[in-house]
């Protein structure tokens, strides 16, 4: 089992950069794909990217290619996103989430693990 602590959500211009942190404790976070889903005010969960156990392997949303980035550092148990020229519709709670099977999928009902998630608003 693993527990996952989103952080580095706030308040941000529209064009800014931000980038959120997902924590990882508990069975090692290199045992895992991760990935990081949104859900905006009145919208469905939405996935935004994810990354393999090595992450030697990617996959995104296609309407973020290019603006968003995910990474990940083993060595500290934590998952980076990566989000530049924000936009007003960024603005969503942002969610860690961790799954025990190897294959990046984009649904949420394959990922075992979430986190409670953090804030992002971006202003016009």
């Amino acid at each position: 089992q693993v527990q996952l602590v989103e952080s580095g959500g706030r308040l941000v211009q529209a064009g800014g950069s931000l980038r959120l942190s997902c924590a990882a404790s508990g069975r090692t976070s290199s045992s895992y794909a991760m990935a990081w889903f949104r859900q905006g005010p009145g919208k469905e969960r939405e996935f935004v990217a994810a990354i393999s156990r090595s992450g030697g392997s990617t996959n995104y949303a296609d309407s973020l290619k290019g603006r968003f980035s995910i990474s990940r550092d083993n060595a500290k148990n934590t998952v980076y996103l990566q989000m530049n020229s924000l936009k007003t519709e960024d603005t969503a709670v942002y969610h860690c989430a961790a799954r025990l099977r190897a294959a990046l999928v984009p649904g949420w009902a394959e990922y075992d693990y979430w986190g409670q998630g953090t804030q992002v608003t971006v202003s016009s």
